[in-house]
């Protein structure tokens, strides 16, 4: 019998049982006669917003993105050059690994090693059902970092009675950015309380971590996260890669539809409300988010002021993507302001 449309491939047969309560569908599928009726699954942590909340404006609403610009997008990789770098490359290889491991990412799934960011290329593809997971699991901790630094900024500029150099707004943003990744995301799939329980885990070890990280040493911290979002660009490429190639076809056909709260946020006009779409909308996003932090980790923490706020500036926030992947040197924001 064919699979219906939008519906998951099989798990493969090593996965463990843990790995199929990660990924089980959480819905139902009835069958009638020809006609697939594919019915969502109310989830007991469902909370439902009312009307007034659902039409509330966005904190941050979104730029979009020009075409040209998501097009141009690619996976990359800035060299450590001090001891801050390689630590900072170090523990994002951890985290690496650790996704890797509780998403169910089989050998044969798995990139070339030698060059984790850029390398796209794997023996068999994974379902759509483990993307989705995988974007859920990521997405849940990359809202952590905009989150952490911009709450020690808030409460840094507040005690010391002094203004910010404009850091707090990009990185509450940041956050803010990351959590519609998410929010868009989890209309699409329901984890099951598996992955709830490895994401409340998760983000309270990063939280705290973090948090006393960035009081150490900001810089780090930002290096580090423009190494993840590096990781993030180089998830979302592969992914991409793999619906051109055919091997997600729930998410080409014809009926699928992608979630309102996408259509809203991004702006997506007709042609373009489609799966590949989001997905190289929400790649531009991360890429922006890499060459943001790869930047603020060349600043003096201190003293030097965020290069995307200047309206003026042709260093744009959004337009980062396809500009500088690895970050502006700091000689290069002086210049500009």
């Amino acid at each position: 019998m064919s699979r219906p449309i939008g519906a998951s491939r099989p798990l493969p047969l090593w996965a463990s049982a843990a790995h199929r309560a990660v990924f089980r569908p959480r819905r139902h599928v009835h069958l009638r006669q020809d006609t697939v009726t594919v019915v969502p699954k109310r989830s007991a942590h469902t909370v439902e917003q009312p009307e007034f909340i659902r039409g509330l404006p966005l904190t941050w609403p979104h730029e979009g993105w020009r075409e040209n610009i998501v097009l141009e997008v690619t996976p990359s990789h800035r060299k450590p050059r001090t001891a801050g770098d390689r630590f900072a490359w170090g523990v994002t290889r951890i985290c690496r690994w650790a996704m890797d491991l509780v998403t169910g990412m089989g050998p044969e799934q798995k990139v070339d090693g030698k060059h984790p960011t850029t390398a796209t290329i794997a023996i068999k593809p994974l379902t759509e059902s483990q993307w989705l997971v995988r974007f859920i699991f990521l997405e849940s901790i990359a809202g952590v970092p905009g989150m952490v630094a911009g709450t020690l900024r808030h409460l840094h500029s507040i005690r010391r009675l002094k203004h910010d150099q404009g850091w707090i707004k990009t990185l509450l943003e940041e956050s803010y950015n990351e959590r519609m990744h998410l929010l868009t995301f989890l209309d699409m799939y329901k984890p099951g309380w598996l992955m709830r329980c490895i994401i409340f885990a998760a983000q309270g070890v990063f939280y705290n971590t973090m948090f006393f990280s960035y009081l150490v040493s900001p810089r780090v911290c930002h290096r580090f996260v423009g190494y993840l979002e590096e990781e993030a660009v180089h998830t979302y490429t592969r992914c991409l890669q793999e619906m051109d190639s055919g091997s997600l076809p729930g998410w080409a056909a014809p009926g699928f539809k992608i979630p309102d709260i996408a259509v809203q946020y991004w702006g997506l006009q007709e042609g373009r409300r489609t799966m590949r779409y989001l997905i190289l909308s929400i790649r531009a996003d991360e890429a922006s988010h890499r060459g943001v932090n790869h930047t603020l980790g060349n600043l003096d923490q201190g003293s030097d002021p965020n290069p995307f706020v200047q309206e003026s500036s042709h260093f744009r926030h959004m337009e980062l993507a396809a500009t500088r992947p690895a970050g502006l040197e700091r000689g290069e924001t002086i210049r500009s302001e």
